[in-house]
């Protein structure tokens, strides 16, 4: 199942970080996780949030510019290879274009979240091995 995230780009200086995150508690809006990937002048941050369609809402009135795209969660079994088997799977058949990490809630797992250049494609070669991408609710 595909999952939403939120991007948004912003200028690589003190408090830019912060101002993404105290607009979210003041809405009472929880991140799941989040990514910040950066350069000297900007970064990117991706956000995982239940309710994306009103933490979207909530950051744009604040002026914040962000883009919505589909990501796939994949629990990882945290162990000697399971990067590697799961990478095995889609390797050949869907560019990564990045990834990030978070730890599973009930067990010693990862969950692995994934932006692929075809999400469907690489959805499709992951249940013909027998791996299911994670529904919302098991995210959350």
């Amino acid at each position: 199942m595909k999952i939403k995230q939120l991007s948004l780009f912003l200028e690589n200086k003190p408090g830019h970080l912060l101002a993404i995150a105290k607009t979210l508690a003041d809405a009472r809006i929880n991140i799941t996780t989040l990514s910040l990937a950066d350069t000297e002048q900007f970064g990117i941050v991706r956000l995982i949030i239940r309710d994306w369609e009103k933490a979207k809402a909530v950051l744009e009135k604040a002026g914040f510019v962000t883009n919505v795209c589909d990501v796939i969660a994949i629990k990882v079994s945290h162990v000697p290879g399971g990067l590697a088997k799961l990478l095995g799977i889609v390797s050949g058949v869907v560019n990564i274009e990045y990834m990030y990490a978070f730890p599973a809630h009930r067990d010693k797992d990862a969950v692995m979240v994934f932006r692929f250049s075809d999400a469907d494609q690489a959805m499709a070669a992951l249940e013909s091995a027998g791996v299911s991408p994670l529904a919302e609710a098991d995210v959350f």
